[in-house]
């Protein structure tokens, strides 16, 4: 052999030796990086944050239209016959649905077909269908509200294999990678076909690059075309394809693939593209919807349904005939599906915004839940918000907010915070004008003088003393002046400048007049209405001990304010307003939960008296602009003003919810609105859209009426005996009749005492 020959040999083998070790050291690295990422966690999955769970009981006062328009929400698919998941038909009086299947907080439910019955605005009866039985309840899944927690420009929301439709499967696997079962992660039978392909269209028709090769460049290379990246590509799709099953790879892929952007972060896996594209969860897409889900994996921006329909849908169509092809669908299903309209959303996104309340979660989050709340792990996050609610107020914002600066003149801002009245969840915020911005949060941050709305603490600080003070009780209303200790002199006037002389304690709060309520919360005195306020939920720090107070010159949050309300309007009992329900994680364990609770804080009655004082606000007072169209909803509420019309100012509650709406401008200078004529505007407009629940407060113990008769001349007889002689007052303030009962009530029959 000659001597050249046995060098080239020898150099061959040299080579070839180095080349094996650096094959083999690659090897053992890139297995390693491999186990260390499938066998770890894959992703970085955010937090999935839930609105509130509806749950419905026969006999619960709930209208088939709230059923029918939260349905409509969480994007059920109205049908004359419903048959599949997600789907359900109403009559006027019942509601036939089969609700998804959820894993709930406290566990998985599956799919129930469900019959509503309602009788008025009762819901009578719950039949599952299935079983033919009685159901004592059953709760509808939560709205996805949107997302938290990573820092990283991707989201998914990851579902195991078993939860992938096989239609998609089939459609994904025909389109891109059809020996995916049978290749060892590489295909040189794909790459030899799609190099005859691309050689007869003269460009790149067609990838070789099996499933698993996109999933290795995916997960551990760059975008950079190189040859070295192709064969790192190559290398680590064989690792992948010899350590894991299949059906791991191919779940893998599902979750892994590339489908879009939303709000600057891309969107991953089938599962939120579906909620992406469609607004609706994977399992309930029809096979032309999947397809094309499967036909965006080849380029979701060249192929954009919005932009681009008619690329779309060429592509769309590809995709189905060549599920036809392959034997996945028959000629009348490829005709039917590729007859249909693409049918996405009206625009891309996966869930509607709500920024104000989303900081206030997040906050919670922070206090309650601190090391335990993981970004990344994929928790699931159930809040408070009703989607209802939240949804009407941002379109009475969007729609009222307009008007009023129309009227005002200037451009204003706005905030909302609505809360459950019972259990202080919080149902709605809005932090401004343009509801979806998330700049800054009026609801949470914006601390505005407030006013009128601290009367009803006023009032309530003397009712809680039911020897002294009655609604009937006369306070008077006349000039007053309180010296500083500096030598300075307050002179409060009321906003009409009128002075009345004395007026009933009722009629005083119902006319939101100044003078009196400063005369009454200085005998009171000081420190018993600040402690008052501090036990509604008023921060103590942030009321000054001065007389001034009695007419709100001191500032609080639209938040704060709603907590103050809500303990008032729910008989004395304070419920910590909160936006958190509880937090689980990927094994169903609960890492947090609260427990909807209140405490009695102060007197039942004193609470009970005052709401129905601001109940004459509505119906009689400086609110009665809501009385011609929700006079049947016997509603209670408090206007607020502060000087030179700065802030406009409205608290209104119901059956169901405590709102408070502010009106003003950022820079603080005036408006030039009232409460009444701003503020509770604006909660009219939300009343329209959400429909209240009559306000029905339970009698309390301690309080009793007196009987009358309205004499021909106008006066009231009353039927009342004692020893000490009152006057009794009818709704204009006048004195009408005398009763000499020792704890006297009132013009009428609303007119309580202990």
């Amino acid at each position: 052999m000659p001597g050249w020959l046995k060098w080239l040999l020898g150099f061959g083998l040299k080579v070839a030796v180095v080349v094996l070790a650096v094959l083999l050291v690659a090897g053992i690295y890139l297995d390693k990086v491999v186990r260390d990422k499938f066998d770890g966690q894959l992703w970085n999955l955010p937090a999935v944050v839930y609105g509130r769970v509806l749950t419905l009981q026969p006999e619960q006062p709930i209208t088939i239209d709230e059923v029918k328009r939260e349905l409509d929400l969480l994007q059920y698919h109205k049908v004359r016959n419903p048959q599949r998941i997600g789907e359900y038909s109403a009559s006027s009086t019942r509601i036939e649905l089969i609700r998804r299947p959820f894993e709930f907080e406290d566990g998985h439910e599956g799919e129930r077909h469900i019959m509503l019955t309602f009788s008025g605005n009762t819901l009578q009866s719950i039949e599952d269908l299935s079983r033919e039985r009685q159901l004592g309840y059953i709760r509808i899944e939560p709205k996805m509200l949107g997302m938290l927690g990573t820092q990283e420009g991707e989201q998914r929301i990851f579902l195991p294999r078993e939860r992938f439709p096989e239609v998609l499967v089939d459609a994904l696997l025909v389109t891109e990678d059809r020996d995916f079962y049978y290749h060892e992660g590489i295909s040189p039978l794909a790459i030899v076909r799609a190099l005859l392909v691309n050689l007869q269209a003269g460009r790149t028709v067609q990838g070789g690059s099996t499933l698993t090769q996109q999933l290795a460049k995916n997960i551990f290379l760059t975008r950079e075309r190189t040859l070295l990246r192709k064969i790192s590509e190559a290398y680590i799709a064989l690792i992948i394809d010899y350590r894991y099953s299949k059906d791991r790879i191919l779940e893998a892929y599902l979750n892994e693939i590339y489908l879009g952007q939303n709000g600057g972060k891309e969107v991953h896996g089938f599962g939120l593209g579906a909620r992406l594209y469609f607004g609706r969860p994977l399992q309930e897409l029809r096979i032309d919807q999947q397809a094309l889900l499967v036909a965006l994996a080849k380029g979701p921006s060249y192929y954009n349904p919005w932009r681009n329909p008619e690329r779309a849908k060429q592509r769309r169509d590809l995709v189905l005939r060549l599920m036809m092809d392959n034997g996945t669908l028959s000629g009348a299903q490829y005709e039917q599906a590729a007859s249909r309209p693409l049918d996405v959303q009206r625009k891309p996104q996966i869930a509607s915004r709500q920024p104000a309340y989303f900081q206030q979660l997040q906050r919670e989050l922070k206090q309650k839940v601190g090391d335990n709340f993981t970004p990344g792990v994929g928790l699931r996050v159930f809040s408070t918000l009703d989607p209802l609610s939240q949804q009407e107020a941002e379109q009475a914002v969007m729609a009222q907010v307009p008007r009023l600066a129309k009227k005002a003149g200037v451009s204003v801002e706005t905030a909302l915070v609505a809360v459950d009245r019972r259990s202080g969840e919080i149902r709605a915020m809005v932090g401004g004008s343009r509801p979806g911005y998330a700049g800054f949060n009026r609801a949470l941050d914006g601390r505005r003088q407030i006013g009128s709305l601290v009367k009803p603490a006023v009032y309530l600080a003397a009712l809680r003393q039911p020897k002294l003070y009655s609604l009937a009780t006369t306070i008077e209303d006349k000039p007053i002046v309180l010296k500083g200790s500096r030598g300075s002199a307050w002179k409060p006037r009321n906003y009409d400048r009128r002075f009345r002389g004395e007026v009933p304690l009722y009629y005083a709060l119902a006319k939101s007049l100044n003078v009196p309520t400063v005369n009454l919360g200085m005998k009171v005195g000081l420190g018993s209405v600040i402690d008052t306020m501090v036990q509604l939920g008023v921060p103590r720090d942030e009321v000054p001990k001065l007389p001034s107070i009695l007419l709100g010159a001191f500032t609080l949050t639209p938040f704060e304010v709603t907590q103050m309300y809500q303990t008032v309007v729910s008989g004395g009992r304070k419920a910590e307003l909160t936006a958190l329900r509880s937090v689980v994680d990927q094994q169903g364990q609960q890492l947090y939960r609260n427990y909807p609770k209140a405490a009695q804080v102060v007197p039942e009655q004193a609470a009970w008296l005052t709401t129905y004082g601001m109940k004459n606000v509505v119906s009689q007072g400086t609110a009665r602009f809501l009385r011609p169209t929700f006079g049947w909803a016997a509603l209670a509420g408090k206007t607020g003003t502060t000087d030179n019309n700065r802030d406009s100012w409205y608290v209104g509650a119901d059956g169901r919810e405590v709102v408070t709406v502010w009106v003003g401008r950022d820079d603080n200078k005036p408006v030039n609105l009232t409460g009444s004529a701003g503020a509770l505007r604006l909660y009219s407009n939300y009343l329209k859209r959400r429909q209240p629940e009559p306000l029905r407060l339970a009698w309390p113990q301690k309080l009793t009426t007196s009987k009358y008769q309205r004499q021909p001349n106008g006066t009231l007889r009353l039927d009342c005996s004692g020893q000490q002689s009152l006057p009794v007052w009818d709704q204009d303030g006048s004195a009408k009749a005398h009763c000499t009962q020792k704890q006297p009530a009132g013009w009428i029959r609303e007119m309580f005492s202990q």
